[in-house]
């Protein structure tokens, strides 16, 4: 019985060792022809489209997004923000202690 185990499971790698190498020789999908395809349609482009411009940076603002005034008053509402949450922080930690 052992034996016929042995056999099974040989067999089985045997068959998904050939599946993956006749996969291996298989044509990509992308190259096949479209099935149902209208007669009018474009042919398809031979080479892929450029890159992407990642690098071209967008043209500078001529105004600021945010008054400098306005920029102050965030940053001190955040600043006080800050603190509060800081010494409610300390204050927990003192009480669980």
């Amino acid at each position: 019985m052992l034996v016929d185990r042995k056999k099974r499971v040989l067999a089985l790698g045997a068959l998904l060792a050939s599946a993956l190498a006749l996969g291996g020789c298989s044509i990509s999908i992308a190259d096949l022809p479209l099935v149902g395809t209208p007669a009018d349609a474009p042919p398809r482009a031979k080479e892929a489209g450029a890159y992407l411009p990642v690098h071209d940076l967008p043209p500078d603002r001529e105004e600021s997004a945010m008054a400098p005034a306005e920029r102050a008053k965030v940053q001190s509402e955040l600043i006080a923000a800050r603190d509060r949450q800081a010494s409610a922080a300390a204050a927990k930690a003192a009480a669980s202690k």
